[in-house]
């Protein structure tokens, strides 16, 4: 089993102000970097391959500053590892500079088989079961987390 990450947020302006510039100059490098991280398995890209913004979450498709990432990985620690301990971190900690605050979780978990690669569909299913069922094996927080089956 494979685990697959989904977070979405809002950007607090157009992807092309100098409010979130520096935001979206460092996803380039930031997704580099997760992609040669140890446990880094496959990540939704755009055509241009330089991550997903391009790409439109499901039920915001008119709002291009809903922003969305996917990924999959062999495990968990893998992933806490990229998202807190690497140079990701420091952007995760200044994360309200750019994006407007939720009142519901914008990242869940879940596991799939090996060699599966999910798409915004089910990233977006999963999202909503977390936001109205809490952290369940089918769909879980960094906080509360299931083995795999």
């Amino acid at each position: 089993m494979h685990l697959a990450q989904l977070n979405i947020g809002r950007l607090v302006d157009d992807p092309d102000s100098d409010t979130v510039a520096e935001f979206m100059h460092a996803l380039a490098p930031i997704n580099l970097l997760g992609e040669s991280s140890p446990g880094f398995v496959w990540m939704l890209k755009d055509e241009d391959g330089a991550g997903a913004t391009g790409q439109r979450f499901p039920g915001h498709e008119d709002d291009e500053r809903v922003v969305v990432n996917l990924t999959v990985w062999t495990d968990l620690e893998s992933l806490r590892h990229y998202v807190s301990r690497s140079g990701h971190g420091m952007y995760l900690r200044r994360r309200r500079e750019w994006f407007e605050k939720s009142d519901e979780p914008t990242t869940v978990l879940w596991w799939i088989e090996e060699g599966h690669s999910p798409d915004l569909e089910e990233g977006a299913a999963r999202l909503a079961d977390l936001r109205r069922l809490g952290p369940t094996p089918a769909a879980f927080d960094m906080q509360e987390t299931f083995p795999s089956e």
